[in-house]
């Protein structure tokens, strides 16, 4: 099988060099470009230090390119104006990993990339807009109860990020002489991902309309995300882990667990596991993913198999360092 030629816009951040990792690694894909303002002309390993030895590639000016995949992995409002610039033939496969076209008010003929949501979508489509990393972690742990309708109450949540999260450009609250050793709140109640997450609740559960009250922090490491989510049900705790296990029959990344998790379990994997248990009348869950694969550049590929009609495991068997 001929392998599909791939060109990454924006390559010299995290998630752009967990993509390079994950696509030289996958059987069916040959990288044939990589994009960066700021790093054009040098080696991609002189960057991304980890892909020493795996590659000689090196990052290119942007141009005009014929690829049968682009995948775009820059800033918030940047995919809009790189594909007015650059306009791409309609049998490209386009999957941006920002938020430009994730909202369907937006009226984009883009698929909302959440596999576990909109699989048989994806399928069909070759315009791809990837989930954000919050909104990925929290709709895993809420998407089977929407399903079965049982978000009868306002929704609670405090998720923890690492540092990666906020992009590879330092600033003063990702500088590690601030970050270290230190935990903080930011945009708390009106965090730019809420808008997707209600969207994709109220696709399952139509006439939704509870509040989903999101407190996200900045943690002291560099990856990983973990979300504690709870509300009020009337379901009983075997009840509720039966429902997400039914719902995540065929989704070979999600993972219920018996016991209590820890970020540790999903770092460097494509992963999401979940742990539900009830309190008095409150359902918990707990939901963890990595960020940059799960939450990035791993849902971009896995989403690239899906549209190929690939296994949708394929490049993306990945184990945790759990110590």
């Amino acid at each position: 099988m001929n392998q599909l030629r791939i060109g990454i816009i924006g390559g010299a951040g995290y998630v752009g060099g967990e993509m390079i990792r994950l696509l030289l690694h996958h059987d069916l894909c040959k990288i044939v470009y990589i994009s960066s303002k700021s790093q054009a002309g040098k080696q991609v390993h002189s960057i991304h230090s980890d892909l020493n030895g795996w590659t000689d590639l090196k990052f290119q000016e942007e141009k005009q390119i014929d690829v049968d995949v682009i995948f775009l992995c820059m800033g918030h409002g940047k995919s809009k104006e790189y594909l007015k610039k650059m306009p791409v033939k309609d049998d490209c496969i386009i999957i941006d990993l920002s938020r430009d076209f994730r909202l369907n008010e937006d009226r984009n003929d883009f698929i909302y990339g959440l596999c576990e949501l909109n699989k048989e979508k994806i399928k069909k489509s070759k315009r791809i807009a990837n989930p954000g990393c919050f909104a990925t972690c929290i709709q895993l742990g809420l998407l089977p109860l929407a399903a079965n309708h049982q978000l009868e109450s306002e929704v609670h949540v405090t998720a923890i990020t690492g540092s990666t999260g906020a992009g590879q450009n330092p600033i003063p609250t990702t500088h590690n002489s601030w970050r270290n050793n230190n935990i903080s709140i930011y945009k708390a109640f009106n965090h730019q991902h809420l808008g997707e997450i209600v969207q994709s609740l109220s696709q399952l559960q139509p006439g939704f309309k509870n509040n989903v009250n999101f407190i996200p922090m900045r943690g002291s490491f560099t990856r990983g995300i973990f979300a504690s989510i709870y509300l009020d049900s009337e379901l009983s705790e075997e009840a509720a882990i039966d429902i997400f296990k039914s719902y995540y029959e065929t989704s070979p990344f999600i993972h219920i667990s018996d016991i209590p998790i820890s970020v540790k379990n999903v770092v460097n994997t494509n992963n999401g596991i979940i742990h539900i248990a009830r309190y008095g009348q409150k359902l918990r869950i707990e939901s963890a993913i990595d960020n940059l694969l799960k939450g990035a550049s791993g849902q971009a590929v896995q989403n690239l198999n899906l549209v190929m009609n690939w296994p949708e495991t394929m490049g993306l068997k990945l184990k945790a360092s759990a110590f």
